[in-house]
């Protein structure tokens, strides 16, 4: 099996380092990238085009945000599944179905096909198989999808939208499900591929057009395309962080792939090694294209 590693010069695309960036989301209609840092409840986003970063500050957790047809934000929150009002910043509870598990937070998250949001969830002291996969459906009905994992993290959908791809960190594995578009409901687990040790543990992912997973690799200081069919490491990209936390594609024709990383539990001497760690980058025209991204699609708007 030959893997190509390419270190080319990925740039930084604002001078701001997360203590946990997670979560990058493209919004086409806006032509903006935004991402979140978890541990200190902010919402960012940049508009390449007018070299504009703004800064949400949510004051709660925040495990992940994605568009809404309205353009406003859905997002997890400490206190529940939240609409985020993007002019006015104020919030919307919608669920909490983690209300009774005070120990736990909500995780990654992000749109199906069809324009659900599922997000997952996790334990803060990362008790095993603590955490719970949901579903917020169409009219806003949130079900559960998934029990007893433990880092509920990378998801991604095939082209056709029939295949979902699911990452639980700690397994170190890509779990695979048959996916029913028409109601979200998912198969029964199977496991796609495994993932070695050596490559660090597999975090954020999204997908490729040509149907091939881009995952991010923390404590590998990569993000690496995999045949999710074979198993096998097709390419990746080496950066100057271990702690790399997601990745999506984003730009005018979805060619720039931006990646989030992280600087929690870093010392002293890493982090002197380490001076991005935490930034968003960006490697623009990177020879691959991403998937249009989705929109959560309800019948209710957020007051913004």
């Amino acid at each position: 099996m030959f893997t190509t590693t390419e270190t080319r010069p990925c740039e930084v695309v604002v001078p701001h380092c997360c203590l946990l960036g997670e979560g990058p989301v493209w919004d086409e209609k806006t032509g903006s990238i935004c991402w979140v840092d978890i541990l200190n409840g902010r919402i960012h986003e940049y508009q390449p085009a007018g070299n504009s970063h703004r800064t949400h500050q949510v004051d709660s957790l925040v495990g992940a945000v994605a568009i809404c047809e309205n353009g406003d934000f859905i997002a997890g929150l400490r206190e529940g599944l939240s609409f985020v009002g993007r002019s006015s910043g104020r919030t919307k509870l919608l669920h909490h179905p983690e209300a009774h598990l005070p120990q736990n937070r909500y995780n990654d998250g992000k749109c199906d096909p069809e324009g659900r949001f599922l997000i997952g969830s996790t334990a803060l002291n990362h008790k095993k198989q603590a955490g719970n996969l949901y579903l917020l459906d169409h009219d806003l009905r949130c079900t559960t999808q998934l029990q007893g994992v433990t880092m509920s993290n990378g998801m991604a959908w095939s082209p056709d939208g029939r295949t979902f791809y699911y990452i639980d960190t700690p397994t170190f594995e890509v779990a695979v499900f048959d996916y029913d578009t028409k109601t979200g409901r998912i198969g029964p687990k199977r496991s796609a591929f495994p993932i070695p040790q050596k490559e660090g543990l597999p975090d954020g992912m999204t997908i490729d057009s040509e149907g091939m997973l881009w995952i991010a690799h923390w404590d590998g200081w990569q993000v690496a395309r995999w045949n999710p069919e074979t198993g096998e490491k097709l390419f990746s990209f080496r950066l100057p962080v271990a702690f790399v936390t997601s990745c999506t594609f984003g730009g005018e024709n979805l060619q720039d792939l931006y990646i989030t990383s992280a600087s929690i539990g870093l010392n002293e001497k890493q982090h002197d090694e380490q001076p991005l760690a935490g930034s968003l980058f960006v490697i623009k025209n990177s020879g691959f294209q991403g998937m249009r991204p989705s929109v959560f699609h309800h019948s209710k708007q957020a007051s913004s």
